[in-house]
């Protein structure tokens, strides 16, 4: 399989101040407010005044949401945005589901039911939450829900996911990109390396891979 010939992109120039908005890009994005304040005091750059929006109310939800209180990720969501959930059901499903696979992994099968059966169940009657619905109910049927089938709804992994949605859509709902200019570097090469497959053949051009990339 032929890889891209460094010599078609080495010239290619890239300006420092072009990098660094990426680098801070992502540091606000990610609500890392501290590590972006030393970043600008160590390069002279100035804080654009769309990247601190709410960004400290931002970052407290989003570790409530990482510390497995949905409830109160919830709370303070419907505070800086209201409506976004209304309006959202899909993630709206997915920070009530937390509460319950927190209450799950508290063995609080009895309160998790309740919740279950109060706040998760209405959505039952939407199709594409039924599959879900049937498997968060069915963690309540192991002793040991982190060894079941569906052992990945109480993974690290599920809850940053979650936060991760959820910070995209309070940015979107505040009219700001979804995504960090970093992400978007990475999606629109892995979308022109599929665009090269397709165009050249599928044996010219290998998908786009960072860790490969970076791995070089």
């Amino acid at each position: 399989m032929m890889e891209l010939d460094p010599r078609l992109y080495e010239n290619v120039s890239v300006s420092d101040t072009d990098v660094r908005d990426v680098v801070l890009s992502y540091l606000m994005h990610n609500c890392f407010k501290e590590t972006a304040e030393t970043f600008l005091s160590s390069t002279g750059q100035k804080l654009p005044v769309d990247y601190t929006v709410d960004v400290d109310k931002r970052k407290a939800i989003l570790n409530f949401v990482l510390e497995g209180d949905s409830l109160k990720a919830i709370e303070l969501t419907e505070e800086l945005a209201p409506n976004l959930l209304e309006n959202d059901m899909d993630l709206h499903f997915d920070l009530l589901s937390l509460h319950f696979i927190e209450l799950v992994r508290s063995r609080k099968c009895t309160e998790a039911l309740e919740f279950g059966q109060k706040r998760l169940t209405p959505f039952g009657k939407v199709p594409k939450y039924v599959v879900k619905l049937e498997d968060f109910m069915a963690l309540l049927a192991y002793e040991e829900p982190e060894k079941s089938p569906m052992f990945h709804l109480l993974s690290p992994e599920y809850r940053q996911n979650v936060a991760d949605s959820l910070n995209r859509a309070i940015l979107a709902n505040a009219n700001l990109p979804a995504y960090s200019s970093l992400e978007r570097v990475i999606q629109q090469s892995t979308v022109v390396r599929q665009y090269l497959q397709q165009e050249v053949g599928k044996d010219s051009y290998p998908p786009f891979s960072l860790k490969a990339f970076l791995n070089k």
